[in-house]
């Protein structure tokens, strides 16, 4: 059954969207810690050369997950308008999107990704896992863009628990198959972290199957012929201009890593691991509100498409309530057992010592984060989503780059003044995007009465 986002009330709907999301992000982090807890396992090494290629690989998840966001917009937009004929159109030809954005990504990710790590300070054994790592995970990027846009099709029409299962299903076999392919048996050769990246690789082509079986049982793209999948020029256009300033947000947030895994990698593996660790941190502490996120922009969308204005700046201003009042128990969290959470991870005393330094300094701008991704969100749901290249490239490349030479280099604070230098960024970003969101909100609700006017005279 299909939610209806115009009717429901907002508190009722957005519980329904952000809970199931929420959860099965827990899980996809969950995931990624268990990489890294079994990285840490291997050496200070190992994980360091994780954390170094995790900013590499941002850069191909950032066009699945920006397509996947404007293929949700316009998806939820067509439906709220009750184009049904349309929004399958747009699914379709979001997936064939999917196979040429992965052809090209997974043929220039590898030739790049060896230079942008050499940049990132990799050499020697460092270097070498790194890119064994990264070429293993590049031959899965087909799975990671289709799982994107398979999601963006189920989301678009409030489904967000299909997602959330395969997030949590693919958990519990990470645990199972990270270190069955790292150390062999069974007829599995030990592979070290390079098993890490296959375990990865195999259960998001399991995800597709999935994701594939749900959509046909539940006859959401029932009726859409083959030749619908053959790329067309408005559909594909639509796509391109929803989707691609989308992923150009999400990929300056991997120059953002690039950029802050640079500075840290002046004062040595040990920080570049110990910043690999602490976000992981960071990220299980904003889970529980990703899914308030991805309720703004279905919400938007489809309240956008139906003319109800005013239902999307509420909907805004009701999740970033949520959002504030969720992230204040991460706050409270991290404030007080950053320590223990860092041991979970390394015993190596330098690596603890500067992950705990940097959390400290990140519970200061949790807050900020809400204000940004819920915006943002909303932005990309009322088909305004250039703006999020902007303040995304503001906040991690033009502000931080300056500040980090500034407070790192020339005051000598170390990596301290990287880690103050992402604080001025991101709340300087979340105050200016805060009032433009609200001046933009307001400014749709004007136009709308003129027009709803205009028909009644």
């Amino acid at each position: 059954m299909n939610t209806d986002f115009t009717k429901t009330p907002l508190p009722k709907l957005i519980k329904s969207i952000a809970l199931p999301s929420s959860i099965g992000m827990i899980f996809n982090t969950l995931f990624n810690v268990i990489d890294t807890y079994y990285g840490g396992l291997v050496s200070t090494t190992a994980l360091a050369a994780l954390s170094l290629s995790f900013p590499v690989f941002f850069i191909v998840l950032s066009v699945g997950m920006g397509m996947g966001t404007g293929a949700t917009a316009l998806i939820s937009s067509s439906l709220g308008a009750g184009e049904q004929k349309k929004a399958g159109i747009f699914a379709a030809q979001a997936i064939t999107l999917a196979f040429f954005n992965a052809l090209l990504l997974t043929v220039v990710g590898m030739i790049l990704a060896p230079h942008l790590l050499k940049l990132l300070g990799a050499k020697d054994e460092y270097l070498g896992i790194a890119v064994a790592y990264m070429n293993i995970i590049l031959s899965g990027t087909l799975f990671f863009l289709l799982n994107s846009t398979l999601n963006a099709t189920l989301t678009s029409r409030g489904d967000t628990k299909t997602y959330r299962n395969f997030l949590v299903a693919g958990f519990f076999l990470n645990v199972v198959m990270d270190p069955w392919f790292m150390y062999g048996g069974f007829g599995v050769p030990a592979m070290g972290v390079g098993g890490i990246g296959f375990s990865t690789v195999i259960i998001q082509i399991l995800g597709s199957v999935y994701l594939i079986f749900r959509i046909r049982k539940r006859k959401i793209i029932e009726g859409i012929r083959l030749r619908e999948f053959i790329p067309k020029k408005t559909p594909m256009l639509d796509l391109f201009k929803q989707g691609f300033p989308a992923s150009l947000n999400m990929m300056t947030v991997a120059i953002g890593i690039f950029v802050i895994t640079y500075f840290a990698g002046k004062f040595g593996k040990e920080a570049v691991a110990a910043y690999g660790i602490a976000t992981r941190i960071e990220q299980l502490a904003l889970l529980p509100t990703i899914g308030l996120n991805i309720a703004a922009l279905t919400i938007a969308a489809q309240n956008l498409g139906a003319g109800l204005t005013r239902r999307v700046m509420d909907s805004w201003k009701l999740n970033i309530v949520y959002g504030l009042l969720i992230i204040f128990v991460g706050i409270t969290g991290v404030a007080f057992f950053s320590e223990a959470l860092m041991k979970i991870f390394t015993a190596d005393p330098n690596v603890i010592i500067i992950g705990k330094e940097y959390l400290g300094v990140a519970v200061l701008f949790f807050c900020a984060y809400i204000f940004l991704n819920v915006s943002v969100s909303t932005l990309q749901g009322i088909k305004k989503p250039v703006y999020a290249i902007f303040v995304g490239i503001y906040r991690q490349f033009l502000l931080p780059l300056p500040l980090f030479l500034l407070l790192s280099v020339y005051f000598g604070w170390g990596t301290k003044g990287i880690w103050w230098g992402i604080f001025f960024a991101n709340w300087s970003a979340a105050i200016f995007t805060f009032f433009y969101t609200r001046r933009k909100l307001y400014k749709l609700q004007e136009v709308t009465i003129v027009n709803q006017n205009a028909k009644n005279e």
